[in-house]
């Protein structure tokens, strides 16, 4: 993994971080459902954004990065039910909200980016 990319390596730290999350809320408050939903689209984010970086073309680039930032709309979604079912406090709940809205600040302004150097 290249050192200086950003959105690569926060969405990989993430990814560690949403299944330690998973796993606590499986092992801890037995909750199985919603964990297995926010695992699923909290490792989306990275699995995608290393798909883009292998992309083909930039258009290709650009549809693994928007499947990427769609993943990372949805965990914001299940990291909120999650704390508002107090299966997360509020403070664990903050947090991993804090390291979604980054990530989707990230990706949306290279998809920004892009469209702007392509019009």
């Amino acid at each position: 993994m290249k050192k200086d990319n950003i959105v690569q390596q926060k969405s990989y730290q993430f990814a560690v971080r949403i299944v330690k999350t998973c796993k606590y809320l499986q092992q801890e408050k037995k909750e199985y459902i919603l964990s297995k939903q926010l695992l699923r689209s909290g490792t989306s984010i990275g699995a995608n954004i290393e798909e883009a970086i292998g992309g083909q073309s930039e258009k290709d680039f650009f549809a693994k990065l928007t499947i990427s930032y769609k993943e990372a709309r949805e965990t914001h979604y299940w990291i909120r039910l999650l704390g508002d079912t107090g299966y997360l406090t509020k403070e664990e709940c903050q947090s991993l909200l804090s390291d979604t809205d980054e990530l989707l600040r990230i990706i949306g302004s290279i998809q920004k980016t892009i469209r702007v150097r392509n019009s």
